[in-house]
């Protein structure tokens, strides 16, 4: 296997840090493959002037283009960043509301503070439609009840997002919001015919892609009518039957993280990416930090490349997309600021957007 193919499967990988700064070993893995991006947790925070500097040093990772540095920034209890950075109210406030232009002020304040510190993709916002009130994963993460309101909401979120040079991430395709598990801790069903989540499920996701939305996340959920077999991530009727041809969606597909429980508990995470990228993922996210788990990852993606199970059409397919997002938001990276951090982060403006937002609670 050439050089080359090793560097091109290396963008393919969304992968992560065990702590504050970039270890030898993984900066020895981007020196051999160059790694698509890096998803920031809470373990990797310390201060947003560390942030910042980190996000600046990831750019060693990667080759041409620089790493999407990738945050999970919802509001609400899902939020990496915590005060001095401004402190967001759920989504579920949004969907209360029912004002595009707070979802758009909100998205675009958001996306001012992440970019101060350098995060460039934000795994935001949710679709899922909360029609299943014990659901103990999505709650008020998502918009609201109503298909049209959270495709309505969700387009003005990605607008704000995106209008402020922030790449949003509309997560979970097919939908994870009928569902009564954790997907972190085992495999969900989603129990609906097709039509059904054509009608529902699937509207707030029509939305977004003709909005122009840059990144897709799946869901790790079995939706027995459309594939028996395969979670979502790993189905080709669904990342490339439906997602692609039915919806015909041409932005980036990232699989949620690999090493959930949902797909862990039956795949190893190399044999996960290798099905996830071959049934329509262009993208695939290992979280726990391990470089030895990356590493796996990586040389399974070779392996699969080599032994045809990802055809080379699939391969420069998904680096066309990866490549063209790159293109679209990463052409111009600049070093932090560090002094005008304090002076965005928390601010006045953005504390009047929360408060307002906070009425609906």
């Amino acid at each position: 296997m050439s050089t080359s193919i090793r560097h091109a499967v290396g963008q393919l990988l969304f992968g992560s840090l065990a702590g504050v700064s970039v270890q030898g070993e993984l900066q020895a893995l981007g020196r051999e493959f160059g790694l698509g991006g890096i998803t920031l947790f809470s373990r990797n925070i310390e201060a947003p002037e560390q942030v910042a500097e980190l996000a600046w040093d990831l750019r060693i990772l990667s080759r041409d283009l620089p790493p999407w540095i990738a945050i999970d920034q919802e509001g609400g209890r899902v939020a990496r960043l915590r005060a001095p950075f401004t402190e967001w109210p759920p989504m579920a406030v949004l969907g209360r509301s029912g004002d595009d232009a707070l979802a758009r002020r909100f998205a675009g304040a958001m996306a001012a503070e992440l970019r101060a510190v350098g995060v460039t993709l934000d795994f935001a916002p949710v679709l899922d439609i909360h029609t299943n009130p014990a659901n103990p994963v999505i709650g008020d993460r998502a918009l609201s009840t109503d298909a049209a309101m959270v495709a309505r909401l969700g387009v003005a979120v990605i607008e704000g997002l995106q209008s402020a040079g922030v790449a949003a991430c509309g997560k979970h395709f097919p939908g994870h919001g009928d569902t009564s598990v954790d997907s972190h801790l085992e495999l969900p069903l989603v129990e609906h015919p097709p039509d059904r989540i054509r009608q529902v499920e699937c509207v707030p996701f029509e939305a977004a892609i003709r909005a122009g939305v840059a990144f897709l996340m799946t869901a790790h959920v079995l939706v027995p009518s459309i594939d028996e077999a395969r979670p979502a991530t790993l189905s080709p009727r669904i990342m490339t039957d439906l997602l692609r041809h039915d919806l015909e969606y041409d932005g980036a597909v990232l699989s949620d993280d690999l090493e959930m429980k949902a797909i862990a508990a039956q795949y190893a995470p190399g044999e996960a990416a290798v099905l996830a990228v071959a049934a329509g993922c262009d993208g695939v996210l290992v979280c726990s930090g391990s470089v030895d788990v990356q590493a796996e990852v990586l040389e399974a993606l070779v392996h699969g490349v080599e032994d045809g199970r990802i055809p080379r059409a699939r391969l420069d397919d998904a680096l066309r997309r990866l490549r063209r997002q790159k293109e679209r938001f990463l052409t111009r990276p600049e070093p932090p600021r560090l002094e005008a951090l304090r002076a965005i982060l928390g601010c006045d403006v953005h504390r009047q957007v929360a408060d307002e937002m906070g009425r609906f609670l």
